[in-house]
């Protein structure tokens, strides 16, 4: 039984590691590595940044826009979400020590609607009031994400020379602390291995994904998409939004940018816990046998090659080894990317448990009627 299960082990890296969309090789979707052309006009562009109580960063946030270089008409639209911690006056603020309240608007969202989540709430609600306008690309950002001046620039380069209807960063995550460094790099690998650049960038591909920390997305895919009321219950929005734009006939591209970087810290193991859990078993669409092969695949993929590895049998522990070594090496471009040392690269499978356990706990607590919660909303409830 235990020469199966480690020969198991090893076909499946084989299959993850060479057949499975090339997700590891992250310098083939580094976007900070590409050049483009200049388009001949520079389209116009409204940022959305939707914030419920961010006072931490918003500021950072909106001075970080209103530095971009970007040649064209912007304008930014921060979406004050029911803050209780001043976040609407610090955006202002920020906005007018920039010497940019001009073209940064601060508004306020009205009350949340059954059947919308929170953010996607906020969203329409700067689409809507920047609609009279016609930009021709929204640019939807976190309201923690801190963009290098020329990142406007480089997302409307990309969308024009490729004709993108949605162009989308994973930007670089905090990894400080020993929580963050331990389970920041495995978040960007496992959401990769779900969502490989290579497959959402295909046409005919089914797979469809999103970073919603830096979406780019053209006002006439959205519209064709049904607009974000197509959407309007989805915790897993960023997602969501590419399989609509997608579905209707959109390109998508999704890549990796370090110039762009989030601010939020997690000190501790349980805030990570808490980050992966809000969407885990939504990821999963709330099924319990989902869950079920979920828990038996991260164990068999990821758990058992290092614990095979110690195997007395001659016959199963070289196959465990072999398996270890293709998962390490898959991981190590990661690691790499968050310039940590590589022997981070050694300690995936217990990321992996880490992760198990987090993805059983987003289970519990939508049982519970506690799933989905961010910033004091339960957004995902059990009927």
């Amino acid at each position: 039984m235990l020469v199966f299960g480690s020969l198991l082990v090893f076909l499946i890296w084989i299959v993850v590691f060479f057949a499975w969309g090339n997700f590891w090789q992250i310098w083939e979707f580094d976007s900070d590595r590409a050049q483009f052309l200049v388009p001949s006009q520079w389209p116009r562009v409204t940022a959305v940044v939707p914030a419920r109580n961010e006072a931490a960063s918003i500021e950072a946030v909106v001075q970080a826009l209103a530095a971009q270089d970007y040649a064209g008409e912007f304008s930014v639209v921060v979406v004050d979400d029911h803050s209780s911690d001043g976040t609407a006056e610090l955006a202002y603020r920020a906005a007018t020590e920039a010497e940019a309240a001009s073209h940064v608007r601060v508004i306020s969202a009205s009350g949340l609607i059954g059947g919308w989540t929170g953010k996607l709430w906020a969203l329409n609600a700067a689409v809507n009031e920047s609609s009279a306008a016609a930009p021709e690309f929204y640019w939807f950002t976190d309201a923690d994400v801190v963009h290098a001046p020329d990142t406007l620039r480089r997302l409307v380069s990309r969308a024009e020379a490729e004709k993108l209807d949605l162009t989308s960063l994973m930007v670089l995550l905090r990894a400080e602390t020993l929580a963050e460094r331990m389970l920041i790099p495995p978040f960007l690998y496992f959401f990769l291995m779900l969502y490989p650049p290579k497959w959402i960038a295909k046409r005919n591909s089914k797979t469809a994904g999103a970073a919603g920390g830096c979406i780019l997305l053209r006002r006439a895919a959205l519209a064709r998409a049904g607009g974000l009321a197509a959407i309007r219950s989805e915790i897993i929005d960023d997602c969501a939004l590419a399989r609509a734009v997608k579905r209707s006939g959109g390109t998508v591209w999704m890549g990796l940018t370090r110039a762009s970087n989030s601010l939020r810290s997690y000190e501790n193991f349980s805030e990570i816990r808490n980050m992966i859990a809000r969407t885990a078993f939504t990821q999963l669409r709330y099924s319990s046998t989902l869950l079920a092969a979920t828990f038996v695949g991260m164990i068999l993929t990821f758990v058992l090659p290092l614990t095979l590895t110690f195997s007395a049998n001659l016959r199963v522990w070289p196959f465990a080894l072999a398996a270890w070594c293709l998962m390490t090496a898959s991981f190590l471009p990661t690691v790499t990317f968050y310039r940590l040392r590589p022997v981070w690269a050694l300690l995936l499978p217990l990321g992996a448990l880490f992760y198990t356990y987090a993805t059983c706990l987003s289970a519990i607590r939508y049982w519970l009627g506690r799933g989905g919660q961010w910033k004091g909303r339960s957004q995902a409830t059990n009927h």
